[in-house]
């Protein structure tokens, strides 16, 4: 059996910036993804560039065929899809790559939740009961997740938060193919630290793309 095929089955759903570029990570990093979008047609298109690894199907069919599902859409849309598919949700490994922000009006972006909450936090409630949220892929902006992947000779960290740590390893294995240091900071609580303006956010207090050398020294 071809290795690829033996990975955890990631389903991607919604193609934009941050979609696309974990999308082709893990192409890249030769892990099989599942796409998928409110327009399957955009799904196909994605498919055939990013080759034969990469395959396109409806929202529901994706979901239900994956082990670990990531919906890249905007935080405020994620309560209606977690509503929308909740019985195919059931059971699955979610990833939350998403940032609870909106245009400030002057260039800038602000917070649309409280200042002292999370996504992580909010979303965590709305899951399925044996479902898992795991937050990853959305601590570095689009640009720096598609051009910083897989860099030399050190590669850059993508902080996570997870509360349950029997999903870490598939966690994991999904940053490292996607061409990162995975590093995890805490439970969901912890989210907070890794969404925009957190401490550990590229566009937050850390301000750049670290190594896992520079992470455990400003972790510690």
């Amino acid at each position: 059996m071809n290795a690829a095929n033996q990975k955890t089955k990631v389903a991607i759903i919604g193609l934009g910036n941050i979609g696309k570029a974990v999308a082709t990570n893990l192409v890249k990093g030769n892990h099989p993804v599942i796409l998928a979008s409110r327009e399957l047609g955009k799904a196909k298109e994605l498919a055939n560039i990013l080759g034969g690894i990469a395959t396109a199907k409806e929202i529901i069919d994706a979901i239900k065929e994956a082990d670990v599902v990531i919906p890249a859409i905007y935080f405020d849309k994620i309560k209606e899809f977690v509503k929308t598919y909740a019985d195919e949700l059931q059971g699955k490994i979610i990833i939350d790559v998403s940032n609870p922000i909106a245009p400030d009006g002057n260039g800038g972006f602000k917070k649309i939740i409280d200042q002292n909450q999370s996504a992580g936090t909010i979303l965590a409630d709305l899951m399925p009961s044996n479902s898992i949220l795991i937050k990853a892929f959305g601590t570095l902006g689009a640009s720096s997740l598609a051009n910083a992947a897989f860099n030399e000779p050190e590669r850059k960290v993508l902080f996570f938060a997870s509360d349950s740590t029997n999903s870490n390893k598939q966690v994991e294995g999904l940053i490292i193919d996607s061409g990162f240091d995975p590093f995890h900071i805490g439970g969901i609580d912890q989210s907070i630290r890794i969404e925009v303006f957190g401490d550990l956010h590229e566009f937050g207090a850390l301000g750049k793309l670290v190594t896992l050398k520079e992470v455990k020294q400003k972790v510690a």
